[in-house]
């Protein structure tokens, strides 16, 4: 088999295919600082130098991808080693306070998820969460999210009507959600209201809806005045 050299001239590598004697000698007359051997058991000199050829033509992108890689590897070794944003105390303080509220509204058994409402209300429980989540797109109702789960108020609900929505329920959300988010919402209907007397939203929502209007829309303008 005779040894043949190889000099790709774009990526400045140098293909050797051979016996490894005629490869050595080959290699004694080289000027390169690395050498790459691959190794074929059995084929012709003309495979051989196909392969060759390839890898040859193939050490450019290979070269790249090494390179990309290591810099992907650099990169990730600052991120780890450049300190994440640690939350000043005050906004520590102001977490904990949000999660101690949101415990309280989650503990409060005044909400129910989607496959409860169609068990008390009737609903198919093939797809239970398709009526409250229509109601909630159609500002009929407001829910908050946790854990991936929708809890809608039992209080927005009327159990005398299959626990649709109350009617009154709308009015006010479409007031409040100028300025509330879910989670918003459920804070101020949960709380006591200067408005109201020192009662809480969600205990008027039935009795005397138009109060509550009343009173989302001072909240609102409490808000916008500053």
């Amino acid at each position: 088999m005779n040894s043949r050299l190889k000099h790709p001239e774009h990526c400045g590598v140098a293909a050797i295919t051979g016996s490894p004697d005629e490869v050595r000698r080959q290699l004694d007359g080289l000027n390169a600082e690395q050498v790459v051997a691959f190794t074929v058991h059995s084929g012709s000199a003309r495979e051989a130098g196909s392969i060759v050829e390839t890898l040859a033509k193939l050490a450019p992108f290979l070269r790249d991808m090494v390179a990309i890689r290591h810099q992907h590897a650099l990169e990730t070794i600052v991120e780890a080693l450049v300190p994440k944003m640690v939350p000043e105390p005050h906004e520590l303080k102001e977490a904990a306070m949000l999660a101690r509220a949101r415990t309280a509204i989650l503990k409060s058994r005044d909400w129910m998820t989607a496959p409860q409402i169609a068990e008390v209300a009737g609903f198919s429980t093939t797809n239970p969460s398709v009526p409250p989540g229509k109601w909630k797109r159609a500002g009929a109702i407001f829910a908050i999210r946790h854990n991936g789960v929708d809890y809608y108020p039992t209080f927005g609900l009327d159990p005398d009507n299959g626990y649709r929505p109350l009617k009154s329920m709308a009015a006010v959300i479409h007031v409040l959600d100028v300025i509330k988010d879910g989670w918003g919402m459920a804070y101020w209907f949960q709380s006591a209201n200067s408005f109201l007397g020192g009662q809480r939203p969600q205990d008027l929502m039935a009795s005397a809806p138009h109060r509550v209007l009343a009173a989302a829309e001072d909240e609102v303008q409490e808000i916008a005045h500053g």
